[in-house]
C-alpha cells in the first residue's frame, strides 16, 4: 500500500487509456491523493495534456498537508525535504504513514515531477503561494485563485442576538479556545452548527460553565445559510494554518461579519474593520475583548454587512473563478479553447 500511494501504475494504465479514447485538450486535478498519485500527471505529460492542479492544501510540501502540528502552525519541513516529519509521525500519528508521505514527496521532488510535470498550479491565497515557493516551486507556475461559493443565498437580516460558529469540531479549529473565551463574552449566545471529536468534552464544558452555547450539529445547507444569515457575527478560531475555509464564503455571501483568528488565508481574506475584525489565534481574551468590540458598534456592524457581501461579489462567485481558470487554460492551450 505504501508503494501504491509512491507511484500508480494502474493510475497511469487506466489514465492513459482515458486520454487516447477522449483526447482532452487540458487535464485539471484537484486531488491525487491516495489513489492517483503523481503517475496521473505523468499520463498527461506522455500524452502531451497539459497539467492544472489545484492545490487545496499543502500536502506537496508537508506529509500532514496542513502545516499544522500539536494544534499550532509548524514550518519544519518548508524549504527541506520533509524529513522531519517522521519525528513527529504527521500523518495519522503513524511512522510507517508518515514515511510513505515522506517518500512520495522526495521522490516527487528528485524526479523533478513538480516542475516538468504540472504547467500550472492554482493556490487558493497569496500566504499559500508564499510557502510552496518557499519550499522550491517556480513561481510563475503558480496563480491565486480563491474557491468559490456556487449557488450563493441572498443577504441574511442580521439582529438574531447571536453568533455563531460553523465547522468541525477538532482541537485545530480552536474550538474549546473559543468555549474559554467565551465566557469572557458576557451573555451574547454562540450557536455551534457541525460535528466532530471534541463535541461531548464541548458539551460538558458548557453545561459545567452554564454558557449560553446552543449546539445544532450537522445542518443543511440552507438552514445554515440562514443560521449564519441572522448571526450578528461568524468566529472562525483556528489555530492551525487555515487556507480558505469555506464557511468564511458563506458569512461573506450572507453579509455576515466575521471575527477570525490571524492564522494563513484568514489574515489574508479579512480586512480589518471592513468585513470583520482579527484576534490573536490562541488568546482567549484578545477573542472575548474583539467580539465585545464589534458588539459595541451597532452602525459598523451594519457597514460591514454591506462590505461582506460585496467581497463576496468581486472575488469569491463561480463566474470570479471561471475567469481565472479559463484564463489559465486559454494560456496552455491556445485560442483554440472557447467558452
Amino acid at each position: 500500500m505504501a508503494i501504491g500511494s509512491i507511484w500508480s501504475r494502474q493510475a497511469y494504465q487506466d489514465l492513459s487509456r482515458l486520454i487516447r479514447a477522449t483526447k482532452p485538450d487540458l487535464a485539471h486535478f484537484h486531488n491525487t491523493f491516495p489513489q492517483i498519485t503523481p503517475s496521473g500527471w505523468a499520463a498527461c505529460r506522455d500524452h502531451g495534456v497539459p497539467v492544472v492542479q489545484t492545490l487545496h492544501n499543502y500536502r506537496l510540501i508537508c506529509p500532514g498537508a496542513l502545516l499544522t502540528r500539536n494544534n499550532e502552525p509548524c514550518d519544519k519541513c518548508i524549504g527541506r525535504l520533509p524529513f522531519p516529519a517522521l519525528r513527529y509521525r504527521c500523518y495519522r500519528n503513524s511512522l510507517s504513514a508518515t514515511l510513505a508521505q515522506c517518500l512520495t514527496i522526495g521522490r516527487s521532488r528528485f524526479a523533478g515531477s513538480y516542475h516538468r510535470m504540472v504547467d500550472r498550479y492554482l493556490v487558493l491565497t497569496r500566504f499559500a503561494a508564499e510557502q510552496f515557493v518557499a519550499s522550491g516551486l517556480p513561481p510563475h507556475l503558480l496563480t491565486i485563485r480563491p474557491n468559490f461559493l456556487d449557488n450563493p443565498p441572498p443577504v441574511g437580516s442580521g439582529g438574531g442576538g447571536y453568533a455563531v460558529y460553523v465547522g468541525r469540531l477538532k482541537g485545530e479549529k480552536g474550538v474549546m479556545g473559543l468555549l474559554r473565551g467565551w465566557r469572557l463574552v458576557g451573555g451574547l449566545e454562540l450557536k455551534v452548527v457541525g460535528d466532530g471529536e471534541l463535541r461531548q468534552e464541548m458539551e460538558d464544558y458548557v453545561r459545567a460553565h452554564r454558557l449560553p452555547v446552543e449546539f445544532l450539529g450537522l445542518r443543511p445547507r440552507h438552514e445554515v445559510f440562514d443560521i449564519i444569515g441572522r448571526a450578528e457575527m461568524t468566529v472562525i478560531p483556528s489555530v492551525c494554518t487555515e487556507g480558505l475555509p469555506l464557511v468564511l464564503l458563506e458569512s461573506f455571501a450572507c453579509g455576515t461579519p466575521v471575527v477570525v483568528s490571524r492564522r494563513g488565508g484568514l489574515d489574508e481574506a479579512v480586512t480589518e474593520g471592513c468585513t470583520g475584525l482579527k484576534f490573536t489565534a490562541g488568546d482567549d481574551q484578545d477573542l472575548a475583548g474583539t467580539i465585545q468590540k464589534l458588539l459595541s458598534d451597532r452602525h459598523g456592524l451594519q457597514r460591514m454587512r454591506t462590505a461582506a457581501r460585496a467581497e463576496f461579489d468581486q472575488n469569491y462567485t463561480p463566474c470570479a473563478a471561471f475567469e481565472k481558470s479559463f484564463q489559465v487554460y486559454r494560456e496552455l492551450i491556445g485560442s483554440k479553447f472557447k467558452y
